[in-house]
């Protein structure tokens, strides 16, 4: 098992995410959500009533 480390600091709608990756963060509230990686990824989730959700892929990870 490894060992793996996550903090999330809100800021009102705004969320900044640090991890052993790296440095994320996300914008929106419980409906909506844009989300972009440490590793560069951008995500769109929107969550439906009865717990359905969408998500999709925005963009691919930046070349390194």
């Amino acid at each position: 098992m490894g060992l793996s480390y996550r903090k999330s600091i809100k800021m009102g709608p705004f969320r900044l995410n640090l991890s052993r990756s790296g440095v994320g963060h996300s914008y929106g509230g419980r409906g909506f959500r844009v989300t972009k990686t440490a590793d560069g990824r951008r995500t769109l989730t929107v969550n439906l009533p009865g717990g359905f959700h969408w998500k999709k892929t925005l963009g691919s990870r930046s070349s390194r």
